[in-house]
């Protein structure tokens, strides 16, 4: 007892409003429409994502079969003429202009390493 006054058993805190039931709906409806789009977007990004990967995966692959048809004809004693141009410095025959410096780098590292 506080006060002279006996409190009754029950819950606390305020009293829940009376909420108009059309309007808790209406709210989770719009609010599973924004959920639906925002996991549209999120999967969309994930698939351009997983796209763009896959581009780059198959370019290196095309590059590394070409260094290794590269070290093939080098074990059998020809130069290839990529890497001939590469080393005399005439990058216009190159068929990847992107790529001509990093190639020229390791085509000058493979000459230096295999000539003493």
């Amino acid at each position: 007892m506080v006060a002279g006054k006996v409190k009754k058993p029950g819950k606390r805190g305020r009293k829940p409003a009376k909420i108009d039931l059309k309007a808790k709906l209406e709210r989770s409806r719009q609010s599973a429409r924004e959920c639906r789009a925002r996991k549209k977007l999120r999967y969309q990004y994930l698939e351009e994502l997983v796209s763009s990967k896959e581009r780059a995966i198959c370019a290196l692959r095309e590059e590394l079969e070409m260094y290794k048809q590269w070290c093939s004809a080098m074990d059998q004693g020809k130069i290839p003429s990529e890497i001939k141009a590469l080393l005399t410095g005439d990058e216009q025959k190159t068929p990847q202009s992107g790529s001509s410096t990093k190639t020229s780098k390791n085509s000058k590292n493979i000459s230096n390493n295999g000539q003493v």
